[in-house]
């Protein structure tokens, strides 16, 4: 029997999950993650994996965080630092991007990926030295099979890849930085057996095959096994994503909503920057716990906050100014954070109201995924503002999403 890998490298940590042709979990494992150690983490990872699982391994795909980007030169160093999913310096570009890019597309978005690139456009000490323009999972991909320029379809939707027809558009393949954009396949194709030299070093076989990515979100969607049009899946992890399963596909840059392809469905919704780093901010793991259990999710908060920890949200407000609202703090803390779960629920609430608004799909059931999904407390409160059933994901890890990726067992992408 053959095993799959999945790899997610999220905002915090990375996460690898092994699986074999039956979808079990076989092993899994988690490193903290930080800028300048991606590399080290997916070696870690892959080297932790038993010998008994890891000899039996044939196919590897990576996730990464959604519009983290990066340059590097033709041996794969990485030209300066990558720019992280919430990285707005964009915002700069907008008019710049918007004299070219068709009005109201989804890259014209402070933290898109192609807004990314026109920024690094405007450094040329970085970009002089650059080769590629690649997404947080084609490098990490790149150091196992060795194939430099790759991506797929989900990472490059926010650098303005024409996802219906499959190619670059014409007004970006006429952009003075094409040379530069990755090849993009179909997620989950393989690209290559694995590189002989870290076949060795990591103890993989010579005919592992490493494949095609995708996003963090569209990999916990993935591991959720959501299949039906009106099934969405809300991640609330680090930041608060959404993701609805539609017959209609919807882009409105106004408010941050984007369309993945699907198959013949499309996977439509949006990122906030509102979620766990704003509670983790101002309460540890264990305060999280306590207090939640002292809030009565019956009784609505009176507080009318919109969580973020700095100026600027993605979805559903598209705005990279939007200021934080998170006054006036009542004294006890217990009333702070209903203040704030409540502010996140309206936030999803609202995230799911404009999907419907604009022609998607109705809502007919919600899972949740990420660390928020093991909060009682929170899941009740969100039940208020969402009229649809709202259950915990049997498999909450993107990992494990990406896992079923690589395997081909999931073929809905």
């Amino acid at each position: 029997m053959t095993v799959s890998i999945g790899i997610d490298f999220g905002t915090s940590g990375a996460r690898l999950v092994a699986i074999d042709t039956d979808r079990n979990v076989l092993w899994w494992g988690t490193r903290e993650l930080l800028v300048g150690t991606w590399r080290e983490a997916l070696f870690d990872l892959i080297r932790a994996v038993p010998p008994e699982v890891k000899s039996r391994v044939s196919r590897i795909a990576i996730d990464g965080t959604s519009s983290t980007v990066l340059c590097c030169d033709a041996d794969g160093r990485i030209v300066g630092e990558p720019m992280l999913y919430n990285d707005d310096r964009g915002k700069t570009e907008l008019d710049r991007l918007s004299a070219f890019v068709p009005a109201g597309h989804l890259v014209l978005s402070a933290t898109s990926s192609l807004a990314k690139l026109c920024w690094l456009a405007a450094q040329p000490q970085r970009l002089d030295r650059s080769q590629y323009f690649l997404h947080q999972a084609d490098w990490l991909a790149y150091h196992l099979h060795g194939k430099l320029g790759i991506s797929d379809y989900h990472n490059a939707l926010k650098l303005g890849y024409d996802v219906e027809s499959l190619h670059y558009p014409d007004w970006l393949d006429r952009h003075p930085y094409r040379p530069l954009l990755p090849q993009v396949l179909a997620p989950g194709t393989p690209i290559g057996t694995v590189l002989p030299l870290v076949a060795l070093e990591l103890g993989l076989a010579a005919d592992c095959v490493v494949c095609a990515g995708t996003t963090d979100s569209i990999a916990a969607f993935i591991a959720s096994t959501a299949s039906t049009p009106g099934s969405a899946v809300t991640s609330l992890g680090s930041t608060l994503v959404i993701k609805l399963l539609s017959q209609t596909r919807i882009e409105d840059v106004r408010y941050g909503i984007y369309s993945h392809r699907w198959g013949d469905l499309w996977l439509v919704g949006g990122a906030s920057n509102t979620g766990g780093a704003v509670l983790r901010h101002f309460f540890s793991d264990a305060e999280l716990v306590r207090l939640s259990q002292e809030i009565d999710p019956d009784l609505p908060s009176q507080l009318d906050y919109y969580p973020l920890l700095t100026p600027g949200d993605r979805f559903p407000i598209n705005d990279p100014n939007l200021a934080p609202r998170l006054t006036p703090r009542p004294d006890r803390d217990r009333d702070f954070l209903d203040g704030l779960l409540t502010g996140i629920a309206k936030i999803e609430a609202r995230g799911y109201q404009l999907l419907a608004e604009l022609g998607a799909t109705p809502l007919t059931s919600v899972q949740t995924a990420g660390g928020g999904a093991n909060n009682p407390t929170w899941i009740k409160i969100r039940q208020r503002y969402l009229p649809v059933p709202i259950s915990i994901a049997r498999h909450q890890e993107a990992a494990y999403g990406t896992a079923l990726l690589a395997s081909g067992s999931f073929g809905s992408t």
